[in-house]
């Protein structure tokens, strides 16, 4: 039977070091507790003498009480030539209060002599002095032996030197680093193995990603014997990041069948991905495995055909064990079973094949023009529903003018007035923004809250401007992409134009259409564009 594969996460440490992550104690506070939830073993903290946030870190996780994880606290073994009761950043270990201290300590001797300028031997003695003094505290010690892949290579009786230290002075187990992340996945298995025969503590991996191999470093060590893999949420770290848990734990789990975090919990991973992700005020990566929105997303139409008759020919996984979900995108590249697929997933009821086809090269003509529907789901909803669904524009535009003024001081303000016929109604009201489509946006909202109060809570995300053919300059055609949302949910919309006005306004009016559909579909009204005041979604 396979063994119990140790989740250990270092998001809080290692992944903060990402360039432009900074978590606060809020939401370092925040992730412990969905990764306990999610079951990990060890979420190590932060080094408590390296920073106050830390320090408050470990004061205040101490109010929670977590079912699954361990706060493992990291620091560095002792200073050279320094007693250990005297060193501040193991005194700042046990001031943390926390009962696993991850020590890193030198495994290759260029490091010893070049970073730390020390001697060899004392290297080994501030090894074993931090480890048996935490252990004679009473905490678990982890020994993190940096660099130990590069230095193996250099000087393998050193580096074994190192671990064995390690081992002899009380440590639980002995984490091997591939700290550069140049190593590669037979190199890994081949020392993973070698030190597995010389120590007797359980084994664990630390791989970064600079070859872009330290998921499969991971793997390739857990293949040799190792037991804990050691990795973040989302592959954040510095330079190129660590080994991805959130593709590590199902490939070890799914794939390999250890046994990782409670398997019920896999549904998860997607969630918590994209938690971290916005409590790290980072984009998500589409195409990330396992848990991007790209991961199961499908466009080409013999991709689709297929997926049809059986989801496997194009799926190593079915996406809900991952809580993820299956897109099916329409585009240039697109065949009849896109669109078939398409009419199952929104219910539109059985299709005329000849009409289909029809609109599906109205599409491929629109996204010859510019559009594109794949980061837009609002607008091609929309233009299904129009074609086939006897669809109502819930407002129509009866007319618009922007006037926008540059003062001598260079502010700019700009004025929106607007007819929008609503029903019966004609609604003539404007607005002012700090540039043309934010006025534009504020007069829309102002004339249309009065008959849909749910606008009110529709937020634009992001609005991005792309010009699709650079060598006509200021009369190149332009692309604009809307994402909104609305507190649950969000969805994208696309406009194209000449005029970027024309085009935002393309853009905006479906971001308020498809918005007011999806609280129609949830409430189940039939045609009315209406909240429901009791406990309604959105």
């Amino acid at each position: 039977m396979n063994p119990v594969i140790q989740i250990y996460d270092t998001t809080l440490r290692d992944g903060a070091q990402s360039a432009a992550v900074s978590f606060s104690v809020e939401d370092k506070l925040k992730i412990t507790r969905r990764l306990d939830k999610l079951g990990v073993h060890y979420v190590e903290g932060g080094w408590p003498g390296s920073n106050p946030k830390d320090r408050e870190y470990f004061r205040r996780i101490r109010e929670y009480t977590l079912k699954h994880a361990k706060i493992a606290a990291f620091s560095s073994t002792r200073r050279a030539n320094t007693k250990v009761e005297d060193d501040p950043n193991t005194a700042a270990i046990l001031e943390s209060k926390v009962q696993v201290a991850t020590i890193f300590g030198k495994a290759w001797d260029f490091h010893v002599k070049r970073a730390l300028q020390t001697t060899l031997e004392e290297n080994l003695h501030m090894i074993r002095d931090t480890i048996s003094y935490l252990k004679q505290q009473g905490l678990e010690v982890i020994f993190d032996a940096e660099h130990f892949f590069d230095g193996y290579k250099a000087n393998p009786e050193y580096a074994l030197a190192t671990v064995v230290a390690a081992q002899e002075s009380g440590a639980g187990t002995v984490v091997l680093c591939d700290t550069n992340g140049g190593s590669l996945p037979n190199e890994i298995f081949d020392i993973v193995a070698a030190v597995k025969k010389a120590l007797s503590v359980p084994l664990g991996i630390h791989a970064h990603n600079d070859g872009a191999l330290a998921v499969a470093n991971s793997l390739m060590a857990v293949e040799a014997g190792a037991v804990q893999v050691q990795g973040t949420v989302n592959g954040f770290g510095e330079r190129c990041g660590n080994a991805d848990l959130c593709a590590v734990i199902p490939n070890l789990t799914l794939k390999k069948g250890f046994e990782t975090i409670p398997r019920r919990n896999l549904i998860h991973l997607t969630d918590l991905s994209r938690y971290v992700y916005e409590l790290a005020n980072a984009s998500p990566d589409p195409r990330q495995p396992f848990v991007g929105a790209n991961a199961f997303g499908h466009k080409g139409g013999v991709h689709v055909s297929a997926l049809m008759k059986d989801a496997q020919t194009y799926e190593h996984i079915d996406p809900g064990l991952v809580g993820n979900e299956r897109r099916v995108l329409v585009s240039e590249l697109s065949g009849l079973s896109n669109m078939v697929y398409k009419y199952r997933e929104l219910n539109f009821g059985t299709h005329d094949p000849e009409e289909t086809r029809k609109l599906l090269n109205y599409i491929k003509e629109l996204e010859f023009r510019g559009f594109q529907f794949e980061g837009a789901e609002g607008s091609f909803e929309l233009l299904l529903k129009k074609a086939f669904n006897h669809y109502v524009k819930p407002f129509t535009l009866e007319s618009m003018r922007i006037i926008t003024e540059l003062n001598d001081n260079g502010h700019v303000s700009s004025e929106a007035i607007i007819k929008l016929r609503v029903k019966d109604r004609v609604v003539h009201t404007a607005a002012e923004g700090n540039g043309p489509v934010n006025a534009m946006d504020a007069a829309m909202r102002k004339a249309l809250e009065e008959f849909f109060p749910a606008i009110k809570d529709m937020k634009l995300n992001d609005y991005k401007v792309r010009v699709l053919d650079e060598k006509a300059g200021t009369e190149a055609v332009v692309r604009v992409l809307i994402e909104t949302g609305d507190g649950r949910d969000s969805w994208g919309t696309v406009g194209v134009s000449s005029n970027i006005i024309e085009a935002s306004w393309q853009a905006l009016v479906d971001s308020f259409a498809y918005g007011l559909l999806r609280i129609e579909r949830r409430a189940g009204e039939g045609g009315k564009y209406q909240e429901d005041q009791e406990g309604q979604e959105g």
